[in-house]
């Protein structure tokens, strides 16, 4: 078992690690996205992404269950007790067999529901886009019976093979857009799903011969299925889902309610905002999932006191990573707007602008989710949590129904946004003893000073300077005053410590 030194110094390697790939896989995805639609055009290649969406809703199946696994590996991790993480893997992975074999099984019984009128594509491709979608379905089956294997390299911190293996997913995936110029054009939809179908068998073998190797509770040998746990592993997993499946009601739900009262434009706009969103909060959600297993194994531990410090760190650095691009881009909203769609739909400025805000609250407790999920009891979290999210949807309805304009919709989003905040506080306090006290002192305060010293910073430069590309001169100075005021007024002592350790450590290797 780690120090806590080793343990922070492992956390802040793993970050680095999930940003570099982060930046690295982004930069090739955009460009081999340039090449396949030019290859596809662009009627296969909506083709393509309209199958491949049908079938994306089930990656919250997916997610649910990684974390689910995740939580138990790390958890037994803390306690030292070997033979449960065997137990616990070889039932994952027998459990994630049979989800996948179901799953599959749903998805050609659904093939003459959704390509018997419901899918809006073109009469000469419809055999095309089944072929495509059964490639799409084997795709699914090795990424559902993968999980069991990402989760323990997640509960053994181990994100370097996992950023390997991204990036070889993102190299495939570049030389597949490549060679799609040598196909015929009416064959180059099903040469590319047949591709990423074989990419992820390669990414299934990576992840699975690796564990199999490294680790020894990673066993497909003599498994004894434990109904008990597997009753439980699914039962955790789908409150999970629950969750996440609130969160996604929600985001779509408003979209739907804003359709029914103003039509395609507003959606266009509340759909550009989600987009950048969902973007900004990558930065905080690749911090926690190097944090998360050190949170789960310090409960496995018994110790409380380090888990809710962790989750404490989590919140307070999530919110920051997110603050320090977020603010910046909700002053400067127009013109990075006009620069980035030159024909920017109407609200979209209003709507970025306030799902950011939205976004930079949510940030405020990040750290509270994976610590309810490491106690194991999450059914009431997730029903309250969740239910609160789930109002904005009557209350969107409500507030249009009796003519109240489009901004008081996403005004009642920000305000929900900050009651779950609050419920979730005093949640985790019932919980898991969590110090309301402590968490306003070592997070909420410290957070203070640096968003007033950046927000004052990006008002003085919006308001006394006017040229083109401000906005870069906007980013550049408010980071630096937000980086220095983080430093001096947003640090706590043990944090400020592990600072100066790996700026030291940095700055001897230079030598």
């Amino acid at each position: 078992m780690r120090t806590p030194q080793q343990a922070s110094t492992r956390v802040v390697f793993n970050t680095g690690i999930l940003y570099g790939k982060m930046l690295l896989t982004m930069g090739i995805t955009l460009y081999s996205t340039r090449l396949v639609l030019n290859a596809l055009g662009a009627s296969d290649y909506g083709i393509f992404n309209l199958i491949a969406g049908v079938i994306a809703m089930l990656s919250f199946l997916n997610a649910a269950m990684t974390v689910s696994t995740q939580r138990y590996l790390s958890f037994h991790q803390g306690t030292g007790d070997f033979a449960m993480q065997k137990k616990i893997f070889t039932n994952s992975w027998v459990l994630h067999i049979g989800i996948g074999v179901v799953v599959v099984a749903l998805l050609f019984a659904m093939m003459p529901f959704l390509f018997g009128g419901f899918l809006n594509i073109p009469a000469d491709r419809i055999s095309t886009a089944k072929v495509l979608y059964a490639f799409m379905s084997v795709s699914v089956f090795f990424t559902i019976i993968s999980v069991p294997f990402t989760a323990s390299l997640n509960a053994h911190e181990n994100m370097l093979w996992i950023a390997v293996v991204n990036i070889i997913e993102s190299i495939i995936k570049l030389a597949i857009a490549l060679s799609l110029a040598w196909f015929l054009q009416p064959n180059r939809l099903v040469a590319y799903g047949a591709f990423m179908a074989g990419m992820t068998i390669i990414s299934f073998t990576l992840y699975s011969m690796f564990c199999l190797r490294k680790y020894s509770e990673c066993s497909v040998k003599h498994i004894r299925i434990d109904k008990p746990l597997i009753k439980e592993l699914t039962g955790f997993a789908g409150w999970n889902l629950f969750g996440a499946l609130c969160g996604v009601g929600r985001t779509q739900g408003i979209a739907v309610v804003l359709n029914i009262f103003f039509g395609t434009v507003v959606n266009a706009a509340y759909g550009i905002a989600n987009q950048i969103s969902a973007q900004v909060q990558t930065l905080s959600y690749t911090m926690l999932r190097a944090l998360n297993p050190q949170i789960m194994k310090s409960e496995g531990m018994n110790d409380r006191k380090r888990m809710l410090r962790l989750a404490m760190i989590a919140s307070k650095f999530g919110f920051f990573l997110v603050a320090i691009v977020a603010i910046p881009i909700i002053f400067e909203m127009p013109a990075i707007l006009k620069l980035w769609l030159k024909n920017v739909p109407e609200y979209t400025v209003m709507f970025c602008s306030f799902t950011f805000v939205a976004v930079m609250i949510m940030q405020l407790t990040i750290g509270l989710m994976p610590a309810a999920q490491s106690t194991g009891k999450i059914k009431g979290y997730q029903t309250i949590v969740g239910g609160i999210l789930l109002l904005n949807l009557p209350i969107a309805f409500i507030l249009l129904k009796i003519g109240l304009p489009v901004i008081s919709v996403v005004i009642s989003l920000v305000t929900i946004e900050f009651i779950a905040t609050i419920v979730r506080l005093f949640y985790l306090r019932h919980l898991a003893g969590l110090s309301i006290r402590d968490f306003f002192k070592k997070v909420f305060l410290r957070e203070t000073i640096p968003v007033l010293a950046m927000v004052a910073t990006c008002w003085l430069i919006t308001n006394m300077f006017y040229f083109n590309y401000r906005f870069l001169l906007t980013g550049f100075i408010s980071v630096l005053v937000f980086l220095c005021a983080i430093y001096f007024t947003g640090l706590c002592q043990d944090e400020k410590l592990l600072v100066n350790e790996l700026i030291g450590k940095v700055l001897k290797k230079r030598k």
